[in-house]
């Protein structure tokens, strides 16, 4: 097996032998040098005046040409990696045009651009006394204009993958736009910005044909290392191979350093093995060394000192919104109220947070909180709060650091703003992991680090979007017990999206569904749970869902068939019929007896629920219909997929809501 996987993995000839060529075609050259470099004058050659001048220039040019190109092409490589504009591609193609512009060709071009008799160049010189040309900063920008691409390319890609969400998250935590690029884009980039750097300086440092065009080769001025190369040529061939030797040095370190370490995504450095599952399924309020009690008294003391305990307890943030473009709907809640935002995929969950947040064209709100009306603030000005599916926590920060990351935006001292963010994280059992970088954390602690992070940073609106969503059976029993301990005494409204029909009932004050952007009910959830308006939140529940119109004896199906029912609505009426699982009988053979609704049909799956089996059955005489039975009855009855049975369903069993 071993020899037979061997041949298997061999790389077809007509590729190989192609690829051979191509590393030797490369590799051919740089033998050279090594092979006719003199080895022994290599101190010498290296050690001349000439050589030791053209160097120094080289790094003074080369290091001022990397500072430029981080000054210019960072924010200009931020800007076509986050911004839509027209004319983007072109300024893309500009960007890349001086790496595949012949050398001499763009020094011309500086020429006509920057030089004496240039666009700019008369300009520069009697209003500012700079003359680019025959002249050190001629060459920086020389370097400049062949380098910087390199930075712009590698750190415009690093931002292509990054993820929004944490920029997004940390605007809502009250972060300015700079303050977001510099203390959580930037760091969470740095391996692409290290790499395009680097490249950038090799290139800088290696820059001829646009220097010499554009600045000219003058000794101690203009002539840089690879102009020296140029020049000893001509008269000491063997010093021109010693130098080429040194600058070809400088080039492979550089790609050594490179390789491996700073390309791909961020990474955090301080990782570790992360905690084995049984930390994860500690008690949600246990804090090590404390019970519960006392480690939520100490967290309240703590909190009322720094002010987290008395605006929790004073301040109320009712909510009004109008919310058009997608979503097309108005939403009133009291301070304290929890709305779990439910729909099928694409009903508008997410685009309702984002249109609250304002981080979305496709749906603008109408937003007041309290007594203050922030529509036209931006995002970070707002004090709306948002917990992502995944808690976008920065990987680069502690989870003390990322809980207090609110305060510190909005210019909370640093002592006080780490205070009340342990005393947040002790509020949510994960005191004791403040120390720990995210990767260092299970999920369900990741989750309520994230939890405290948004409640930390005093938001008068609240938004978690399907915050158990990623967590075990386990672990979000205890986070959503953490989670409806807390939102109890939170002054402001919180939004809950889920797909959870025991999140949105044992979480929420109320539910609201959606359906195409629109508000298909806004109701308690008992009244959600008996009277579900929404095929899909039916199903969600675990209940049949049948539309259809309603007939003088019963319910026409959209689906077809008919559907007989003990209640009556208004002939032609739309209507939803409800029958909960439990409810629906099966039986192998055709039932007598009261039912009125009896269908022959095939079992498609059977799956276990708990202690029960759902039976999915599907008929040619009724839609799909699911019944739940008890594992005896399902082995006295026989039950496999694929066997015949019937099913019934009573009149009174049936439960019709109109649309």
């Amino acid at each position: 097996m071993s020899r037979l996987r061997t041949r298997t993995n061999r790389p077809p000839v007509a590729l190989a032998l192609p690829a051979l060529l191509a590393v030797a075609f490369l590799l051919m050259p740089l033998i050279g040098i090594l092979v006719r470099t003199p080895w022994g004058d290599l101190g010498e050659h290296l050690g001349s005046p000439g050589v030791v001048e053209a160097l120094k220039l080289s790094l003074l040019v080369s290091l001022w040409a990397l500072g430029l190109s981080l000054l210019l092409g960072v924010p200009l490589a931020w800007l076509l990696a986050r911004v839509e504009f027209k004319g983007k591609a072109l300024v893309r193609s500009l960007v890349l045009l001086p790496m595949v512009l012949p050398p001499t060709v763009g020094g011309v071009a500086l020429l006509l651009g920057f030089g004496r008799r240039g666009l700019l160049g008369p300009w520069l010189e009697d209003s500012f006394g700079i003359t680019l040309p025959f002249h050190t900063s001629g060459a920086v920008v020389a370097a400049t204009f062949v380098a910087m691409p390199f930075l712009v390319i590698s750190l415009e890609g690093a931002l292509g993958g990054l993820r929004q969400s944490y920029e997004e998250t940390a605007a809502s935590l009250g972060a300015s736009p700079v303050r977001v690029f510099f203390t959580v884009t930037l760091p969470m980039v740095a391996p692409g910005l290290v790499a395009g750097a680097a490249l950038t300086w090799a290139r800088a440092l290696g820059e001829f044909g646009a220097t010499i065009t554009f600045a000219g080769n003058l000794p101690g001025t203009t002539q840089t290392l690879p102009l020296q190369v140029y020049l000893l040529l001509q008269d000491q061939p063997e010093a021109a191979t010693s130098v080429s030797l040194l600058l070809l040095a400088i080039a492979m370190a550089v790609l050594i350093a490179l390789r491996g370490r700073w390309t791909g995504t961020p990474i955090d450095r301080g990782a570790v093995t992360p905690p084995p599952p049984a930390a994860e399924e500690a008690p949600a309020s246990a804090v090590p060394g404390t019970d519960a009690g006392t480690a939520t008294d100490t967290a309240a003391k703590t909190g009322t000192e720094t002010g987290t305990g008395a605006e929790t307890a004073t301040e109320h943030w009712p909510l009004n919104a109008t919310v058009t473009g997608f979503n097309r709907l108005t939403l009133q809640a009291e301070p304290g109220t929890t709305i779990a935002v439910v729909g099928e995929n694409g009903a508008g969950k997410t685009t309702l947070l984002r249109a609250l947040l304002g981080l979305t064209p496709r749906a603008h709100a109408e937003l007041r909180l309290g007594d203050a009306d922030v529509t036209a603030l931006p995002p970070h000005k707002r004090q709306v709060a948002w917990v992502p599916q995944d808690g976008a926590l920065f990987p680069h920060l502690s989870a003390l650091a990322n809980t207090a990351y609110g305060l510190r935006a909005r210019r909370v001292p640093r002592a006080g703003a780490r205070r009340e963010a342990q005393a947040w994280l002790d509020r949510l059992g994960v005191g004791h992991l403040a120390h720990r970088k995210p990767s260092q954390l299970s999920g369900g602690q990741a989750q309520r680090v994230a939890l405290a992070r948004a409640l930390a940073a005093r938001p008068r609106l609240l938004l978690l979007d399907e915050p158990l969503a990623a967590l075990d059976q386990t672990t979000r029993a205890h986070v959503r017990h953490t989670l409806r301990t807390h939102l109890a005494g939170f002054g402001g409204v919180c939004l809950i999206v889920t797909h959870d029909p025991v999140e949105a009932v044992s979480l929420a004050d109320r539910v609201l569904v959606l359906a195409d952007g629109r508000a298909l009910q806004d109701a308690p959830p008992a009244e959600v749970s008996r009277h579900p308006r929404s095929p899909w939140v039916a199903r969600m529940l675990g209940r049949n869902a049948w539309p259809g119109i309603a007939s003088a004896d019963g319910l026409t199906l959209a689906a077809g068939g008919r559907l007989v029912v003990a209640e009556a609505l208004t002939e032609g009426a739309q209507a939803l019929a409800i029958i909960a699982p439990e409810a629906v009988s099966v039986h192998r053979d055709r039932p007598g007896g009261s039912p009125r609704n009896v269908w022959p049909g095939t079992v498609r799956e059977i799956t276990a629920v708990g202690s029960r089996l759902r039976v999915l059955i599907g008929s040619a005489e009724a839609p799909d219909l699911v019944a739940e039975i008890t594992p005896d009855a399902a082995a006295e009855l026989g039950l496999a997929d694929g066997s015949e049975v019937w099913t019934s369903v009573k009149a009174t069993e049936v439960t019709l809501v109109g649309l």
